[in-house]
Order: C-alpha cells, then sequence, then structure tokens
C-alpha cells in the first residue's frame, strides 16, 4: 500500500469509529474508502464487515446481563440470525462484484433513509415498549428477522436500526429490545465473517490498517460523546450518506 492510500484508509476508518461511538453511521466512511483503494466492491465489503465483527462482539456481551434472563427465548432468534447472515454472505458471494456494483448506490440510498428515519423510528419505538415480559415468537416476527439478517450478511449498513424496530414494535422495552439486536447483530457479523475468510474475500492489509483507524476513532468518539451536539453529528452522517449515494449512482 502507498502512504496516501493507508492515510486514507487510516481516516476512514477513524471517521467510522468515532461516528459510530457518536451517533452511527460509520460504514459511510469505511465502505467508500476500501472502495477508493481499489478493491472489488464484494471484498471491499466482506472486509469492512470483518471490521465490524469485533465491535459486534463487545455489544452482546456488555448487554449479557439483559439477556440472561431470557434464555430458551433466544434460540430462535439466534437460529434465524445466523441463518439470514449466513445465507447473506453467500448470496453476496454467489451475485458477484458486478451485481454488488450496480446494488451500491441502491443499498447506500436504504441505509441513509434508515438513517434519518431512526429519530421517527425511536419515538415509535418508546410509544410501543411497555411490555415488561417477552412476546412470544411468530412465524411472522421470526420471518422478518431472519430478513433483516440476510441483508446485514450481504450489505449490513441501518442493520441495527432496523432490528430495533422490529424488536421494540414486537414489545420489548427499549434496553431489552437494544440488548437483542446486539447479540444478533453480533450473530450475524460472525458468521458472516467466518463466510468471507473461508471464501478469501477479506483483504488483510487493508482490514488491519481500517482496525487501527476504527479503534482510535472509537476511543475519540467516545470521549467527544459528551460534547458534540447529536444533532450536527446525524445531519453530517446524513449529508456524507446522501453525497456518497449521489455519487456511486452517477458511477457508469
Amino acid at each position: 500500500m502507498l502512504l496516501n492510500e493507508i492515510v486514507l484508509l487510516t481516516v476512514g476508518g477513524l471517521l467510522a469509529g468515532a461516528m459510530n461511538a457518536l451517533a452511527g453511521g460509520g460504514t459511510f466512511f469505511s465502505f467508500p474508502a476500501l472502495l477508493t483503494l481499489g478493491l472489488p466492491p464484494v471484498t471491499a465489503n466482506a472486509t469492512n464487515a470483518v471490521a465490524l465483527w469485533p465491535a459486534s462482539l463487545a455489544g452482546a456481551w456488555a448487554a449479557r446481563a439483559s439477556l440472561r434472563p431470557l434464555g430458551p427465548y433466544l434460540l430462535p432468534l439466534l437460529a434465524a440470525g445466523l441463518a439470514g447472515g449466513m445465507l447473506g454472505g453467500l448470496l453476496l458471494l454467489a451475485g458477484g462484484d458486478e451485481a454488488f456494483r450496480r446494488l451500491v448506490p441502491w443499498l447506500l440510498l436504504i441505509a441513509t433513509l434508515l438513517f434519518a428515519a431512526s429519530p421517527w423510528l425511536s419515538r415509535l419505538v418508546a410509544a410501543r415498549c411497555a411490555s415488561a415480559g417477552h412476546p412470544p415468537h411468530s412465524p411472522y416476527s421470526l420471518t422478518a428477522h431472519g430478513l433483516v439478517s440476510i441483508y446485514g450478511g450481504y450489505f449490513g449498513a441501518g442493520m441495527g436500526i432496523l432490528q430495533l424496530a422490529a424488536f421494540s414494535i414486537e414489545g420489548h422495552p427499549y434496553a431489552r429490545a437494544n440488548a437483542l439486536k446486539n447479540l444478533i447483530s453480533a450473530a450475524i457479523y460472525s458468521v458472516a465473517t467466518v463466510t468471507f475468510i473461508v471464501a478469501g474475500r477479506v483483504s488483510w492489509l487493508e482490514l488491519l490498517v481500517l482496525l487501527v483507524g476504527a479503534t482510535l476513532g472509537g476511543y475519540l468518539g467516545g470521549a467527544l460523546s459528551q460534547k458534540l451536539p447529536a444533532r450536527w453529528l446525524r445531519a453530517f452522517v446524513i449529508l456524507i450518506g446522501s453525497l456518497m449515494t449521489i455519487h456511486y449512482f452517477g458511477q457508469p
């Protein structure tokens, strides 16, 4: 890698880690940085997914106290997450770079709209979250979680927002919905990571640089989280997402 490529990827990881710690939306910085380096789209997405894997595991571990009382209730959700994450990863690999390249602008558009709508979704979540017990599974709810998991294995940006909304609309209190989201995200990223590694679609040097930048960015973002207005950060992420979407729609 050239020095300017290392700098670009480090900055992309730094911004991704910081924004994930502050407001979310870090994929809008790390994924385009990998594409700019010339990585094939599937390799860029796979490398980005593996870079997010440690954070997803940390989030699930941090939420373990909220999840422990659920016991067997978690098993169908984990099964849906693992199956959907693997299917999404396999679809990404099977579709190839050209198919994924054509979908990138649409996926970025979906992720940008989800991120922009997340405050409204949060208010909807707050209005629905009054249940102290956990609602029973249904074929419809497990199908919905499976579809979100497929999206997560395939691309993943905005997946957390979809999961949080789905769990909360089912009637889970916010803290438990967030814990469930962290657990299923970890399951999805774990199985997708194994799939991408086995398929040889991870670019390890770029991954290492990205992880260094994202780790530093996460620390800085955590330190700044109490000092910067959240609405400014959200507006910045939406602006970047919009610009990236327009840019990739304009690509031949």
